[in-house]
């Protein structure tokens, strides 16, 4: 049941709530290209104004919660701990955090959603910081760390980029089961990659 007008107005913070769980629902179900506005006003039950109001429209909902996301998804990572470690780690926060996957997959197909200035220096520093882990012998010098966080990303994303395939092996993507099987999976293949 909608609530009140009077009664959004008098709390913005679980508005704003509302409209990110509703822009989160939309965008990972259709891409920022796909998402509309009005579809995600009425998922959350305020007026598309207030999407405007609180995040400066399509784009600065989208920015929040890839930020959003960054933030929960770091909290599942300790970026000290072996490689094997941190890899299934992001392999758990994808695989708990379905929608946020998604979107970030949608992201990555399409390349359409609006630009973030802050990728490109996080990338920077997630090759720095392998390189640093590659001098301390955690991956073999003739790897290139730049091809190893592409890979690792891919590997994070898998549940959720190849649903049918893990289907056709017997396992339900979307299971808490599956995430933890493969996130240990993904850590011992990982931990075969250190330098001997």
């Amino acid at each position: 049941m909608s609530r009140a007008p009077e009664e959004r107005r008098r709390d913005p913070e679980r508005s704003k709530a509302r409209i990110l769980r509703a822009a989160l629902e939309e965008f990972a179900a259709k891409g920022f290209a796909g998402a509309r506005v009005s579809e995600i006003a009425a998922r959350a039950g305020v007026n598309k104004q207030l999407i405007s109001y609180y995040f400066g429209g399509k784009e600065g909902l989208f920015r929040a919660l890839t930020s959003r996301w960054q933030s929960e998804e770091s909290a599942f990572v300790d970026q000290e701990a072996p490689l094997g470690k941190v890899v299934a780690g992001h392999v758990r926060a994808h695989s708990a955090h379905r929608d946020f996957g998604k979107l970030m997959a949608w992201q990555g197909l399409t390349d359409d959603g609006p630009p973030d200035p802050g990728f490109t220096d996080d990338t920077r520093s997630d090759v720095e910081h392998l390189r640093r882990r590659q001098r301390a012998g955690e991956l073999p010098a003739d790897l290139d760390p730049e091809a190893v966080l592409v890979a690792l990303s891919a590997v994070a994303a898998a549940g959720i980029s190849f649903p049918r395939l893990v289907r056709a092996l017997g396992h339900d993507p979307a299971s808490p089961e599956f995430g933890a099987y493969y996130a240990e999976q993904m850590e011992r293949l990982v931990g075969h990659l250190r330098a001997r």
